[in-house]
């Protein structure tokens, strides 16, 4: 596994695998797959995989740590920017096949509906990571202070799933949003026990 970890094709190989998504819902839409709302189904499948991809970037470090793969911590931006990548997918599908690329109905939208307006302040933060995700910025801010910024990830999750709840609090359909806070909340734990496992063996 380490091996295929520090392979140079391995970088191209996923950058398809999880570019996989967004062509095959391309592939749908050209070949009329997406059932009878389209707009729907784009905006519901795309902001699915932001909240797949995120328990991803969020599992690397304790992957990372468990299973003794240091090499993993190389795909942890790469990870993080497909999630990027996937919320704006999200973003552009919900303005242009929901709103029609109107801003004036767009703000009206968030003002009305306050599950969009949390989720677009996730999408907000989200867009301040990666904006600092490269190394320019890491050397500008300092490490710490880029992995203080960049911890805010747990916040852009928190906002993803309160999104999620309420999108889905009209249908009461919730098994979906159980899944993914339960799979985030476990990561949010571990950090958060790690970190006072540490600071512990510090003091002692």
């Amino acid at each position: 596994m380490r091996f295929l970890l520090r392979h140079s094709s391995t970088k191209p190989l996923l950058a398809v695998l999880l570019a996989g998504p967004a062509i095959w819902l391309l592939f749908a839409a050209l070949t009329d797959g997406l059932g009878a709302n389209p707009a729907e189904y784009l905006i519901r499948s795309t902001g699915a995989w932001v909240l797949r991809f995120l328990c991803v970037v969020l599992l690397v470090t304790p992957l990372r740590i468990m299973a003794g793969w240091p090499e993993l911590a190389r795909f942890r931006r790469f990870f993080g920017l497909t999630v990027f990548y996937y919320l704006v997918l999200h973003l552009l599908c919900y303005a242009w096949f929901d709103m029609g690329l109107d801003a004036a109905d767009i703000a009206k939208d968030v003002a009305k509906r306050p599950f969009i307006l949390v989720g677009m302040s996730g999408g907000l933060i989200l867009l301040l990571l990666a904006a600092t995700s490269f190394n320019r910025a890491i050397k500008a801010l300092g490490a710490r202070n880029w992995q203080r910024l960049h911890r805010l990830v747990y916040a852009v999750a928190g906002l993803g799933i309160l999104h999620f709840y309420w999108m889905r609090a009209g249908k009461h359909n919730f098994a979906q949003v159980w899944l993914y806070a339960a799979i985030l909340s476990s990561l949010l734990a571990w950090r958060l026990w790690r970190f006072t496992r540490v600071r512990w063996f510090k003091r002692n």
